[in-house]
């Protein structure tokens, strides 16, 4: 029998931060029980997530200011990594999982390798040349970025463990490389960190014309052949602990 998970595409692209802490309440309410292994995948607001590598640079003032002036919320991300890019021509996704209270760091690469080539399958399926790893001189580098025939990325993850459960997150590019380089730019230079805009890509760029919701329908037949989906929403519990954990994620 498959293992079920829930599925929730609910935004709430009005409260930049509020998606964030969406998240991390649910991974709380994951690890003690009160909640089902949920998928969301949704629309986010326009924001700049930075990492907590970001906020202890003695530039991230500067950043916060420069994604403020381009039109992009400055929020707290929830896992690792440096600052990226979210906007209303990317698709979110955000994985709480649980997992064993003995030894939850022991699944980390297997979550990271599950999640990266879900989602290179599901680029491949609408014609992309796609394959996991990281594009040198990248934003938000990691080794299981999904690229465009090795020169662009196209998506990035990260994740974040407590225990008894895992929160595997990250962005998927539709569309908007300019808008995601015009805003990192600045953001960049402030930060100190070496990349090459170059570097940024999307499905749009690959494909030419491509649907948002082609791109997320393909995303869930993936999950939908290793997984048993349902539907499914928010509990007020869940939204009533994000919304207590908010302004946390909003950058001072």
């Amino acid at each position: 029998m498959l293992r079920e998970i829930r599925i929730i595409e609910r935004s709430f692209s009005e409260r930049p931060a509020l998606d964030t802490a969406i998240s991390r309440a649910l991974l709380r309410r994951v690890s003690t029980g009160d909640e089902p292994e949920t998928l969301r995948l949704y629309r986010p607001a326009d924001v700049v997530a930075f990492g907590p590598q970001d906020t202890r640079a003695k530039g991230y003032a500067d950043a916060v200011a420069a994604s403020r002036s381009q039109g992009f919320e400055a929020i707290q991300r929830l896992a690792g990594g440096r600052a990226a890019v979210f906007h209303s021509d990317t698709l979110a996704f955000s994985w709480t999982i649980p997992v064993s209270a003995a030894s939850p760091h022991d699944g980390v690469m297997d979550r990271f390798d599950e999640m990266a080539e879900l989602i290179t399958r599901a680029f491949r399926a609408l014609g992309v040349d796609a394959h996991v790893g990281e594009v040198p001189g990248e934003y938000c580098p990691g080794a299981h970025s999904v690229n465009a025939r090795g020169e662009t990325k196209l998506m990035g993850v990260g994740q974040r463990l407590i225990k008894n459960a895992a929160h595997v997150g990250g962005v998927v590019v539709v569309d908007g490389v300019q808008r995601i380089n015009d805003v990192l730019v600045p953001v960049y230079d402030a930060l100190e960190i070496d990349w090459r805009p170059e570097t940024t890509g999307s499905l749009q760029a690959e494909l030419g014309e491509v649907l948002y919701e082609d791109v997320k329908a393909a995303v869930l037949k993936e999950f939908a052949d290793a997984y048993e989906l349902y539907d499914g929403s928010l509990t007020s519990e869940t939204l009533a602990m994000a919304e207590k954990l908010e302004l946390e994620h909003l950058s001072p």
